[in-house]
């Protein structure tokens, strides 16, 4: 989901960019360079990233492998076999073996504005074979109107790398309802918060654009604070109404999404650096595990950017299946990248 930009946020990017140019200005003057600070150095010739990154340590830094290259298969005659799934065919609460919840208000209304609190009681349920998430106004202790709803994920239960996804749904509706099925990385160590380390929004809708779904990328060179990031949005009939299946495909060098087996936009990252060899964790930090998140949020400053209708609510998204899928052959070249 979008996050907005905060002082703090520019105040880190522009730090960041300082340094880095500084750090690139030293590799291309200095005659003389110290190994131990000039390992940590991306080198640059004529202002473009070279094939190669010039390696004066005995170990390349993991930071600047080269990422999303080298990948031999055979795309066509990929085979995939089912390896995790949520039938919803219980009653009761979400699988607790399978799904844990945010809870709260988060940071700034999630970073986005957003109007909701997450509970883990009352606001997801499974009965006659779906999950429903309601999104709903209610009145606090104090008698003051709020926003609960709920945003259940699998970290930690269960985390994804590569893979193929499925999840049918009926979406909610109305002015400032904002539901999503999205994943964000289960760590974020090794390359840093949001954006570093990636988010994949399988499907984004907001209610003042209805019927249409959004499938969006973001990592640190393209991501929400600057409109930068990469996706597509697709018109689609009746997602409030009937369910949908929506669809992403993960492969160690491109990301696929889908709508009932339609295929909207591929994330291919050789398509804007304009050579795989230039790919860096900046545009494919998406070589780590994953987690899947399906919540409905409320107002904030996309979902609620054409104001809110309280006269909506409650609504709910309703989820008939989750399903996981992976391939043998990725999995294995998988292996080899670790």
């Amino acid at each position: 989901m979008k996050r907005k930009l905060t002082a703090i946020c520019m105040i880190f990017a522009t730090a960041f960019a300082v340094v880095a140019c500084q750090s690139s200005d030293k590799s291309q003057t200095s005659n003389t360079k110290d190994k131990t600070e000039t390992q940590t150095v991306k080198e640059r010739i004529a202002n473009s990233i070279p094939d190669r990154y010039d390696d004066y340590g005995e170990t390349k830094p993991a930071d600047y492998y080269v990422k999303a290259d080298g990948f031999d298969y055979d795309y066509s005659n990929l085979t995939y076999k089912l390896v995790w799934s949520d039938e919803f065919d219980y009653e009761g609460l979400p699988d607790e073996s399978k799904w844990t919840y945010d809870i709260g208000k988060g940071q700034g209304g999630w970073g986005n504005g957003e109007l909701q609190k997450y509970t883990d009681k009352g606001n997801a349920w499974v009965k006659d074979g779906k999950l429903t998430i309601e999104l709903r106004k209610e009145q606090d202790e104090f008698g003051k109107d709020m926003y609960t709803s709920a945003r259940i994920k699998t970290k930690g239960k269960a985390d994804f790398q590569y893979g193929k996804f499925e999840i049918k749904a009926k979406l909610p509706k109305g002015k400032g309802t904002w539901p999503a099925i999205w994943m964000l990385p289960s760590s974020t160590t090794e390359y840093g918060g949001w954006p570093m380390s990636g988010e994949i929004d399988i499907m984004e809708h907001v209610g003042y654009l209805q019927n249409i779904i959004h499938s969006n990328v973001h990592c640190q060179k393209y991501n929400g604070l600057d409109g930068s990031n990469k996706g597509w949005a697709k018109k689609v009939e009746s997602v409030s109404e009937e369910f949908h299946t929506y669809g992403f495909e993960w492969l160690p060098d491109k990301l696929i999404f889908t709508v009932d087996g339609e295929t909207i936009f591929t994330y291919d990252p050789d398509e804007y650096v304009g050579n795989s060899k230039n790919v860096t964790k900046d545009e494919w930090p998406f070589d780590k595990e994953f987690h899947l998140i399906m919540n409905i949020a409320y107002g904030g400053s996309w979902g609620g950017s054409s104001g809110t209708d309280d006269e909506c609510l409650p609504q709910q998204m309703q989820v008939d299946y989750v399903r996981v899928y992976q391939s043998d052959v990725i999995s294995a070249l998988a292996e080899k990248e670790k």
